[in-house]
């Protein structure tokens, strides 16, 4: 079993920026790939990022793509999420989300192979 606490959310003007952040315990960190969800209240949960266990590889929704950067620091556990040029439209409660199995992403699912989830942090844009 594996633990996901996200972390850095909060208010921020349209424009600005904000890092997520998503510390994992349980399991050797470096053996799993990692991803980033959002989900608006009364909408599906939507993929935003991953990224494969080595780091070299990361996939992004074409709405972030540009703005949005993960990454992740295999030596700390954990996954970030760099959100830049922040819209009201990024408004939602971001999820961390990691497989049940190491070396495993599936990019043809909706949701990229995820099946442990944190709790959120819930990032607001004002415009």
């Amino acid at each position: 079993q594996v633990q996901l606490v996200e972390s850095g959310g909060g208010l921020v003007q349209a424009g600005g920026s904000l890092r997520l952040s998503c510390a994992a315990s349980g399991r050797t960190f470096s053996s799993y790939s990692m991803g980033w969800f959002r989900q608006v209240p009364g909408k599906e949960r939507e993929f935003v990022a991953a990224i494969t266990w080595g780091g070299t590889d990361t996939y992004y929704t074409d709405s972030v793509k540009g703005r949005f950067t993960i990454s992740r620091d295999n030596a700390k556990n954990t996954v970030y999420l760099q959100m830049n040029s922040l819209k009201p439209e990024d408004t939602a409660v971001y999820y961390c989300a990691a497989p049940s199995r190491p070396y495993f992403m599936d990019t043809d699912s909706r949701d990229y192979g995820m099946r442990f989830w944190g709790e959120g942090t819930l990032v607001t844009v004002s415009s």
